[in-house]
């Protein structure tokens, strides 16, 4: 499968019987809004609700909402009757583009055919497309996992990175919160970033609808913010979610290298021993 498939493909597809639509909502715990509420109200035809930020959180993990483990990812997968065969499409009705997120732990444990929806849920709806509320029968399945890839940085990595600087760090946060000029509200810190890092919001790897852009205008992106998608790469935001944007726009200009650091600002931010910047990028 490509990286991203577009509405017009998904309703072409719907229906086929090793097809599973997959719903990767979640969104900040200030916006009110409950993901498994809003997909029981409306979804793709058929689509069955991820739980990204529930079932697929480490709780014994060292970061706050840390990526799950392998059985974790197993299991849900088991229980959405999705096998190791099954072809998969991940949307999202959020702000985040939380569909990164499951793509990157989906790549991570090795599954093999995935997508992720251009422009999600929105867009859908936009085009007139049909929606339901009815839950489908799932029967489970069976699932192994096997490889995988994607690297997973820790604050360790991160504080040896400061020194050498061997890795090209890329903060997805508004500019505000990179620069330290506002509070990080949304976890309680302050703001200010990792030192080093250079800063590209994730919203501006997408067009206004929501669809990536084409790789010259992600290419373009990426340059401006003074980086070199090329060279190792690790992205950071508040906690891992649309750091996951960053490194999805930077597979779709034909990289692999990118690496998540899944405690971003909430384990880096609130740790008083490391060191940290504000201002612009230096």
């Amino acid at each position: 499968m490509t990286p991203l498939v577009s509405t017009e493909w998904l309703a072409a597809e719907m229906g086929a019987a090793d097809l599973v639509i997959l719903d990767a909502s979640a969104h900040l715990p200030g916006t009110g809004r409950d993901p498994a509420a809003e997909y029981a109200a409306a979804h793709i035809p058929g689509a069955r609700f991820l739980g990204l930020m529930t079932a697929l959180v480490d709780p014994d993990g060292d970061v706050p909402a840390a990526l799950p483990t392998r059985a974790q990812f197993e299991a849900r997968m088991g229980a959405l009757g999705v096998s190791a065969d099954t072809r998969v499409v991940l949307y999202d009705n959020s702000d985040m583009r939380t569909s990164a997120r499951a793509w990157f732990i989906f790549r991570l444990y090795g599954h093999r055919e995935f997508t992720i929806l251009d422009g999600g849920l929105q867009k859908w709806v936009a085009e007139g497309r049909p929606v339901e509320t009815d839950e489908p029968s799932i029967a489970p399945a069976t699932y192994a996992s096997a490889g995988g890839h994607g690297a997973v940085r820790t604050k360790a990595d991160m504080l040896a990175n400061c020194d050498s600087r061997a890795e090209q760090v890329v903060d997805a946060r508004d500019a505000g919160r990179f620069a330290g000029t506002v509070e990080d509200t949304v976890h309680g810190l302050p703001g200010g970033h990792i030192p080093g890092a250079r800063h590209l919001l994730f919203r501006d790897v997408m067009a206004e609808d929501g669809t990536f852009l084409p790789p010259d205008k992600l290419a373009e992106a990426f340059t401006k913010a003074g980086l070199d998608p090329d060279k190792p790469l690790a992205a950071s935001c508040g906690s891992g979610v649309t750091a996951a944007v960053l490194l999805f726009a930077h597979s779709l200009l034909g990289h692999d290298h990118g690496a998540l650091y899944d405690g971003s600002w909430s384990d880096w931010g609130s740790d008083p021993t490391t060191p940290k910047e504000t201002g612009e990028p230096r």
